[in-house]
């Protein structure tokens, strides 16, 4: 039987979603936890990798198993065993075609600057000591959705067929003392989000113009593009699928 699975993590003390060869990673800790349980070796699928450090608020992954009697029970007992920065928050039947990955119709990140030093942040947002201009990286995001290639933003050696992503939202908003830069689209390519952030960080801090902008992304050059931002102000905050996929 098909089930998906709802969690969340903190990616501090991990090397990103997938499983590595020889790192510590989240995908590794829940199926080795998941098999345990189960009594059987459990192989799950999440809908995307998530890179060293960086945090879920929600992520959906799919596994095969006989059937839970008692699911409540089995969550609980699941929590129990996983380490603390790793929680589940939901299992429920899917139907046997149901794919976490590719059956996700839309994903969102966010991002967050914090403004002033916080001992309450440190590890969840990146710090800067310089307030960018933020109606001037507004306007450089919206330039995004101009766009469906974005390969200027992509780690270079990556296996993906095509750099082609449906924007379908971004705002940065300003919330006392730190920032928040949302973003959601069909799909995101490895390191994406986090290169989309520092470049528009050198907009918001006059190094790069708008126009500079528009060349840096036809360009296809991830040289071009500017630094990425740190792991750890980042966030998978939501995946969306269609309502047809439960039982």
């Amino acid at each position: 039987m098909r089930y998906f699975i709802e969690l969340s993590y903190n990616g501090k003390n991990y090397h990103g979603w997938q499983v590595q060869p020889d790192a510590i990673s989240v995908q590794e800790v829940l199926e080795r936890t998941l098999s345990t349980l189960l009594r059987a070796e459990i192989k799950i699928t999440g809908a995307g990798r998530t890179d060293t450090g960086v945090h879920a608020k929600q992520l959906f992954a799919h596994m095969d198993c006989d059937p839970i009697e008692d699911v409540p029970n089995f969550m609980f007992r699941l929590n129990s065993f996983l380490p603390k920065d790793i929680a589940v928050q939901d299992i429920f039947p899917v139907k046997e075609d149901a794919h976490a990955r590719f059956q996700a119709t839309e994903r969102e990140y966010k991002y967050y600057i914090s403004l002033q030093k916080s001992p309450f942040e440190e590890g969840f947002a990146h710090l800067v000591h310089q307030k960018p201009d933020v109606a001037l990286m507004n306007e450089a995001a919206k330039v995004l959705l101009n766009y469906r290639d974005f390969q200027c933003f992509s780690r270079s050696k990556t296996d993906v067929k095509t750099y082609h992503c449906d924007i379908k939202d971004v705002l940065w908003e300003e919330e006392r003392n730190r920032l928040i830069f949302t973003i959601r689209a069909d799909r995101f390519l490895r390191n994406m989000v986090r290169a989309i952030v520092g470049t528009l960080l050198e907009v918001g801090y006059e190094k790069m113009s708008i126009e500079e902008l528009h060349e840096v992304i036809q360009s296809k050059d991830r040289g071009k593009a500017g630094a990425s931002a740190p792991a750890h102000g980042l966030y998978l905050t939501e995946v969306v699928y269609p309502s047809e996929i439960k039982l």
